[in-house]
């Protein structure tokens, strides 16, 4: 089972794009961020023409996140249950027996803002509800992007993106490892354990070509799944496209039961 999660960053744009790696790569789940599409725009049946059934929430311009799944998702979880946000931000279901959450984690913008608190904020209720997620349901995935990178293996120069950064902050990073207490495991870090892997470029100063990037999109997997994981893939080569996302692809893949 290949589950996969990435930030298009307008699905308006990246239609075409989420439609060649669709084909290529053919994984059985994605978990899209950034869609930017209100929910009667959302391309619904162009992707069950690539045999896709689709879960979403969106909204115009920002945020929008979705779930594809070769066999219907059940079990819907639209927001943080208890959270009063507007933002469409998490969208969880289950396939195929599999827990799916979808995180779109907030940037934060810079430490000391409104939105910094709101990212810690927002991130404590994440915890709150998957730490009663992971009870109701042991086969879990969390990926998404999460707007953190874990340590300075995944920054492509710790001293500029260090404890006093947005994204590499310590409380932000106290806040991921606070998730993975949970008992959830980076599946990437599963596989590799080296640094300057990538999932994110900035679109200014040829930050892909030179390799200047953050490892900020995961997939996290629950202890009943740690056994099952047999690869951790970031998929690159999407990101070399014409009119890319600045994020590429990442995937997990598990192995049949």
């Amino acid at each position: 089972m290949k589950i996969a999660s990435w930030n298009v960053n307008s699905l308006n744009v990246r239609l075409p794009h989420l439609e060649e790696w669709l084909r290529l790569r053919a994984p059985d789940v994605v978990a899209l961020q950034e869609t930017k599409l209100e929910d009667s725009r959302f391309p619904d049946s162009v992707l069950a023409g690539l045999g896709y059934r689709s879960v979403f929430s969106g909204q115009k311009t920002y945020n929008g996140v979705a779930i594809l799944s070769r066999t219907p998702a059940t079990d819907v979880q639209i927001g943080i249950p208890g959270f009063a946000d507007e933002q469409k931000r998490v969208i969880a279901a289950t396939v195929d027996g599999v827990r799916i959450v979808d995180l779109y984690v907030v940037n934060g913008q810079d430490i000391g803002t409104e939105k910094y608190d709101y990212k810690l904020r927002w991130l404590d209720a994440v915890h709150g509800w998957l730490a009663q997620e992971i009870q109701a349901h042991p086969e879990l995935i969390v990926l998404g992007d999460f707007n953190i990178a874990p340590d300075d293996r995944d920054v492509h120069d710790p001293k500029v993106w260090n404890d006093d950064s947005i994204l590499t902050s310590t409380a932000e990073r106290a806040a991921l490892r606070r998730l993975a207490d949970l008992g959830l495991h980076d599946s990437f870090r599963l596989h590799n354990e080296e640094g300057g892997h990538f999932s994110w470029w900035d679109y200014r100063a040829a930050g892909f070509r030179r390799n200047l990037g953050l490892r900020i999109d995961f997939a996290l997997i629950s202890d009943a799944l740690r056994p099952r994981c047999v690869g951790a893939v970031i998929d690159r080569e999407p990101r070399s496209w014409d009119r890319p996302s600045d994020h590429a692809p990442v995937w997990v893949e598990l192995a049949p039961r």
